[in-house]
């Protein structure tokens, strides 16, 4: 019997820049079944796909159309504050936009928050509570 992979699929606008920021912004190990048509990463347990937003909307059955702030964040967990930093710096050299800088929050841990290419909220996460989080 095989172990599930729970799915996350993002919609992205070009799907070869997306590719490129979470392999090279992010360092998200991309799987091998990968091609011109979806992204896959592998997240441990879970698998982050990158699919042309269009494609996934009519998918759906829904209008690919949309904006704004949907109640949604991804989360990076990091092992140290200084990979905070690190991996911030890195996501914006490949596109990223910082929505909230790296800084020291009220339950001791250490965060920023920015959005990828395609205006996805991620949180990069230093939780000194959580060590497994950055395994």
């Amino acid at each position: 019997m095989n172990p599930r992979i729970s799915l996350l699929t993002l919609g992205v606008a070009d799907l070869e820049r997306s590719r490129r920021f979470y392999a090279e912004g992010l360092g998200l190990p991309l799987h091998p079944q990968s091609d011109d048509t979806v992204a896959f990463f592998d997240l441990k347990g879970t698998r982050l796909a990158l699919w042309p937003r269009a494609e996934l909307a009519n998918d759906a059955g829904i209008a690919p159309e949309g904006s704004g702030f949907n109640g949604l964040s991804l989360a990076h967990n990091v092992a140290t504050r200084e990979e905070v930093d690190s991996v911030l710096a890195k996501a914006v050299r490949a596109g990223a936009t910082v929505v909230r800088p790296a800084q020291d929050v009220f339950w001791g841990g250490y965060t920023a928050y920015f959005t990828d290419p395609d205006g996805f909220l991620w949180e990069i996460a230093w939780n000194p509570g959580m060590p497994e989080l950055a395994d």
